[in-house]
């Protein structure tokens, strides 16, 4: 059948135009394409929620991708085994109760197993600040932008995008959390930063501390130690698996009172 150059666009323009009015309004909004944040979407979307997750890169996978210092290699503890199982992620055991994974393996399962239960990701976007409600005060959704336009510096209003839960699942700066409480002191949240490295008390401390910070704002994986001033832990992921698993588990039982 031929077609010409036309075509392709208006497809594409069409297409995408049509998913950004459906994701205008969604169940839940997760921040970050990282092992938590992708974690957090496909539970989430296998609780049957619409998710769509905005990562500002233009990849998938947090810190996987480069391993431990660039050895393509990470680990997780015999708690999170069960998880990258079924992702279908191969896992040896090393150490006991430690097992090494593959990392690429371990970002191309996790991407396609959110995916494949029904999650969204649009790639090259950034939450640049939150939506509020003061009565009840609770925050109801994200401003999304370009991250081109961004690294640009160019002035240009973002798009908004209303939810019943957002979650920061950002990384090391915990972003979402940090502009709620620079801009909205009256949700009275504070943002320790995260300490030094100790990894066996991280793991457990992050998934422990995982959860809601205030009314429709969630945190998970590594943004949980940069709001509570937890320990980091280098390139075993295990928490992030199950930090992402719990907060999902919260967020059901939430909007599902």
């Amino acid at each position: 059948m031929p077609f010409s150059e036309k075509n392709i666009t208006r497809v594409i323009v069409r297409e995408a135009a049509k998913e950004w009015e459906e994701i205008s309004e969604t169940d839940v909004i997760v921040v970050g394409a990282g092992p938590a944040g992708l974690t957090a979407a496909h539970y989430l979307a296998d609780f049957g929620f619409d998710v769509v997750v905005f990562e500002r890169r233009l990849s998938f996978g947090g810190g996987i991708g480069g391993g431990g210092m660039l050895f393509h290699k990470i680990v997780v503890e015999r708690e999170a085994k069960e998880i990258a199982e079924e992702f279908g992620i191969k896992t040896k055991e090393v150490e006991d109760g430690l097992y090494v994974i593959d990392a690429a393996e371990m970002l191309a399962k996790l991407s396609a197993g959110a995916i494949d239960s029904g999650a969204r990701v649009i790639l090259g976007v950034t939450v640049d600040d939150v939506i509020y409600r003061p009565e009840p005060l609770r925050i109801s959704g994200v401003l999304v932008q370009w991250s081109a336009v961004q690294i640009a510096g160019l002035h240009v209003d973002p798009l908004m995008i209303e939810s019943k839960a957002v979650v920061d699942a950002t990384g090391h700066d915990a972003e979402v959390v940090s502009v709620a409480s620079r801009k909205i002191p009256e949700l009275e949240i504070y943002v320790a930063g995260e300490k030094s490295a100790y990894s066996e008390l991280s793991e457990k401390l992050v998934v422990e501390k995982t959860g809601k910070v205030v009314d429709g704002l969630y945190v998970a994986g590594m943004a949980v130690s940069a709001v509570y001033g937890l320990p980091r832990m280098g390139p075993i992921f295990g928490g992030m698996l199950l930090s992402g698993r719990k907060v999902a588990e919260q967020i059901m039982f939430d909007l599902k009172k």
